[in-house]
């Protein structure tokens, strides 16, 4: 059920008048329905798999209420161990287990040792990345002592499966969610017309940036031998944009969804691209997943290696981003793409300008020139990346470079999307540019009321329009 489907407007329709007709003022009616409506949708998916999040869920509720009562510190750790086990088991052996058996059959082979196909016949649960990092991080703070269980099973539930970002995020912790799920919500005029707001803006880049890009994108990609390096090129940033607002316009539907449900959720990107270098990059890109991260890897990893200084700290940071690749996908273009952009980091490291932040300078509709070249350098620097993500082995990654470098990058290249496009992704940055200091790129609150009825009308017109005309899946529901 897409966000950008009837079915799950109809959906919605139903859950929101249930909520607020039904569960108004009733903090635990509310969270009933919108624990139904979260099964029922994730179900809608695969219903197999809901018994698997039930199970996953209730395990843990369980032993986070053992954690808790326990006064034993090693029975406490033996349970939150037990506990993460059995939550990245589940995980290795759905995402990754194929993966490292083929990787080692294939090692084998290259010492004319050969065995068996030993993998199994598995499908992918999907968003169990995203539900088993809420579980786990919710083990860890317990243990710690940063957070005190729940009590109440159903609001632990709702926060694990709420379905606006059970597939792709984002990665909220239960010191937002659950607080919110305890109260009962009254229905808030602002805050839900914001939602709309935001969700329509999530919707345009998804259906009329991202979905038409991706058409031409796959094209490219699933058949580059037969391109040459100038739309390979051309292909490598529009996979860039395509994957940014195919996700960002994800996590802005998500968001949306939630305030209209008078809940706030985690925000998950703040204009990544306006970045200036890669931690900063990483500061504003899928920033539940970086936050996430930073608390459950580096950290731990950065004060085990920190007796050995900046090459600790290089380690850290090489260690916690190749997790990172690892975490999207079992392929090692993955494992390359996080372990890449580890290696970025370390001339901050050198440079001692790691933790450095700095707001890009300019007035409200330009950079200045110093600013536009360092996001600029960054973007090429992360698109490259990003060819690494898109390529499905690594052969095909320096195949794809070796004709980007070579002397076809000179061919001139054909039209591969509408120019009509161009113009969408460029209206999108100016947006993004303009309202760089709000959540997203289309809070128009000091717009004046012509105006900003002009632009919603020609927002849900380009909707309308493209709508169907190129529908894909959202890139991140199948990490």
């Amino acid at each position: 059920m897409l966000f950008n489907s009837f079915p799950f407007a109809f959906f919605f329709l139903v859950v929101f008048f249930l909520y607020w007709i039904i569960g108004r003022k009733k903090a635990m009616v509310q969270n009933t329905i919108l624990l139904l409506s979260s099964y029922f949708f994730y179900a809608w998916w695969s219903w197999k798999f809901l018994f698997l999040l039930v199970f996953s869920t209730t395990l843990v509720y369980f032993l986070a209420l053992q954690i808790e009562k326990q006064t034993n510190k090693q029975i406490k750790k033996i349970l939150v161990n037990s506990g993460i086990v059995f939550i990245v088991g589940l995980l290795f052996i759905f995402k990754y287990y194929n993966f490292f058996i083929q990787s080692f059959v294939a090692l084998l082979a290259q010492f004319s040792i050969h065995v068996g196909d030993k993998s199994l016949n598995l499908i992918l649960p999907i968003g169990i990345s995203f539900y088993s990092f809420r579980l786990i991080s919710y083990l860890l703070d317990v243990y710690n002592g940063k957070y005190t269980p729940t009590q109440n099973w159903a609001n632990f539930s709702t926060y694990v499966s709420f379905f606006p970002s059970i597939l792709s995020g984002p990665i909220d912790r239960a010191n937002l969610l659950l607080p919110q799920l305890e109260e009962p919500r009254v229905f808030n005029q602002t805050m839900a017309a914001d939602g709309i707001r935001q969700f329509m803006w999530g919707l345009f880049k998804k259906v009329v940036i991202a979905d038409i890009l991706g058409t031409f994108t796959d094209m490219v990609f699933n058949n580059f031998q037969a391109y040459p390096g100038s739309i390979l090129l051309i292909a490598a940033f529009l996979y860039t944009i395509q994957i940014y607002t195919d996700f960002s316009g994800y996590s802005d539907m998500a968001i949306g969804v939630g305030k209209l449900l008078g809940l706030n959720i985690t925000r998950n990107f703040e204009f990544p691209f306006f970045a200036q270098n890669i931690a900063e990059f990483w500061r504003k890109w899928h920033m539940s997943l970086t936050s996430w991260l930073t608390d459950y890897v580096f950290t731990p990893l950065a004060i085990k290696f920190r007796d050995y200084g900046k090459t600790g700290l290089a380690m850290a940071i090489v260690i916690n981003f190749t997790i990172c690749g690892i975490w999207h996908g079992a392929n090692w273009t993955y494992v390359l793409f996080g372990f890449l952009h580890g290696l970025y980091f370390i001339p901050l490291i050198i440079k001692g300008t790691l933790n450095k932040k700095r707001k890009p300078s300019g007035n409200k509709f330009l950079p200045s020139i110093t600013d536009f070249y360092k996001m600029l350098s960054l973007f090429v620097l992360v698109m490259f990346t990003f060819i690494v993500f898109r390529a499905n082995a690594i052969p095909d990654v320096f195949q794809i470079l070796a004709k980007i470098f070579s002397k076809s990058i000179l061919t001139r290249p054909h039209d591969i999307v509408p120019h009509i496009t161009y113009l969408l992704i460029l209206l999108t940055f100016i947006f993004e540019w303009i309202y760089r200091d709000k959540d997203y790129g289309f809070k128009l609150d000091n717009m004046n009321r012509p105006m900003r009825l002009i632009l919603y009308y020609l927002v849900i017109f380009s909707i309308i329009h493209f709508t169907g005309s190129a529908t894909n899946q959202f890139i991140y529901v199948k990490f």
